[in-house]
C-alpha cells in the first residue's frame, strides 16, 4: 500500500527528524533548508490533501528542469534519510529508491592556484584601498591565513582573538561541522599576524568603535562578515584576471584551500615521503569527516600525477632489479 501523508504530517516529521540529527551533534541547515522546500511543494501542489509519499517525492525531484545531477542527488539524500526517519515509526512507510537520483559524486575540478598567482593575490592584497571597508594589512593577512592552513573562508571570518595563540603558534577553529580543530602554524605566518594584529588595533582606535573580539575587522571597526571577505577576494581574483569580469564562473575564494591541499602533498611527494600514510594528518588538519574527502587531491594537478609515476616508475626498476 502506497504510504499517505498531508503537508503538515511531513513538516511534522521533518521537524522531529532535525531534533534527531542535531541530537547526535550535527547542524543539518541546510538539510533544514531543503526539508522546508519539500513541505512547502507538497503544500503548493496539494494543499492539506493526502497524497501519495511516492508521488510527492518523485514530483518534486524532476520539479525544476535542467538542474545539475549533483545538487538534484544532494538535496533528494535528505528527503530520503527523512523517509527512512519515518519508517522507524511506520514500517511500511516509503523509501525511495537511489536510482530516482544516482549521481552522487560531483564532477566539479577546482582551480588550483600556481605559487605565483598565491604571490601575486597576496600582493593585490596588500595594496589594496577599496571603496568599501576593507583594507590592505587585514586582506593580506586574511589571504594568508587562507593559503597557509587551508581554512574554509567561514571558518577565517569566524576567528576570534582567543582562538589566535601566536606564542604557541596554534590557532583554533571553532565548532566547524560539527567539530574544533586546533592549528599549528608555521613561525612566518605567526609572525604576519603579530604585526597585522598591531595595525588592528590602530584601526581600532581610530575609529573609536568597541573590539567586536574577531580577529578580522573593518575599516570602521566591525567584524569582518563572510559575505565582505567573500566579494573581496573575488575582486581581487577578477583584477588579477582569474576570474572573469562577471559571473560566477572561474576561481573562487575556496580555491585557497584547494592549493593549500595540494601544495602541501606535492611537497611531501618531492621529499620522498609516503604520501598516502600522509593523508589521514592532511584530513585532519582540514577537518573533513574522513580520508575520502581528503584522497581527491590526489588527482588535482599534472604534477602531482608526474611525481606518482616517477615514483612507481622508481618502485618497479627496483623490484626488477631485485629478481
Amino acid at each position: 500500500m502506497s504510504t499517505k501523508i498531508t503537508a503538515a504530517v511531513l513538516a511534522c516529521d521533518a521537524k522531529e527528524f532535525l531534533a534527531f540529527k542535531r541530537a547526535m551533534g550535527m547542524g543539518y541547515l541546510r538539510a533544514e533548508f531543503v526539508l522546508n522546500g519539500f513541505v512547502r511543494f507538497v503544500r503548493d501542489q496539494y494543499g492539506e490533501r493526502s497524497v501519495s509519499l511516492e508521488r510527492a517525492v518523485t514530483k518534486w525531484v524532476v520539479r525544476i528542469e535542467g538542474r545539475k545531477a549533483i545538487t538534484v542527488g544532494n538535496e533528494f539524500g535528505v528527503v530520503r534519510q527523512l523517509c527512512l526517519f519515518r519508517r522507524r515509526s511506520d514500517p511500511h512507510c516509503f523509501v525511495p529508491d537511489h536510482a530516482l537520483a544516482p549521481v552522487k559524486e560531483s564532477v566539479f575540478v577546482p582551480y588550483i592556484f600556481s605559487r605565483e598567482e598565491i604571490l601575486a593575490l597576496v600582493n593585490a592584497a596588500t595594496r589594496h584601498e577599496g571603496r568599501s571597508m576593507m583594507w590592505g594589512a587585514m586582506l593580506r593577512a586574511l589571504t594568508l591565513v587562507l593559503y597557509c592552513t587551508g581554512m574554509r573562508l567561514g571558518e577565517a571570518t569566524r576567528l576570534r582573538m582567543v582562538d589566535v595563540d601566536l606564542r604557541r603558534a596554534v590557532l583554533t577553529v571553532q565548532r566547524s561541522k560539527g567539530r574544533s580543530r586546533i592549528l599549528a602554524i608555521r613561525d612566518d605566518l605567526a609572525a604576519e599576524l603579530r604585526q597585522y594584529i598591531r595595525y588592528r588595533e590602530k584601526v581600532l582606535a581610530a575609529s573609536g568603535a568597541d573590539d567586536p573580539m574577531t580577529l578580522f575587522i573593518r575599516r570602521d571597526g566591525s567584524a569582518l562578515t563572510l559575505r565582505a571577505a567573500s566579494d573581496a577576494l573575488r575582486g581581487l581574483l577578477r583584477d588579477l584576471g582569474l576570474k572573469p569580469p562577471r559571473g560566477r564562473s572561474g576561481a573562487r575564494p575556496y580555491e585557497f584551500r584547494h592549493a593549500f591541499a595540494v601544495h602541501r602533498l606535492t611537497a611531501w611527494a618531492v621529499e620522498g615521503a609516503d604520501v598516502h600514510a600522509k593523508l589521514p594528518w592532511l584530513s585532519a588538519y582540514l577537518g573533513h569527516q574522513n580520508v575520502l574527502g581528503t584522497e581527491v587531491y590526489l588527482k588535482a594537478t599534472p604534477q602531482l600525477l608526474q611525481l606518482a609515476s616517477q615514483r612507481f616508475e622508481q618502485h618497479s626498476r627496483g623490484k626488477r632489479c631485485m629478481r
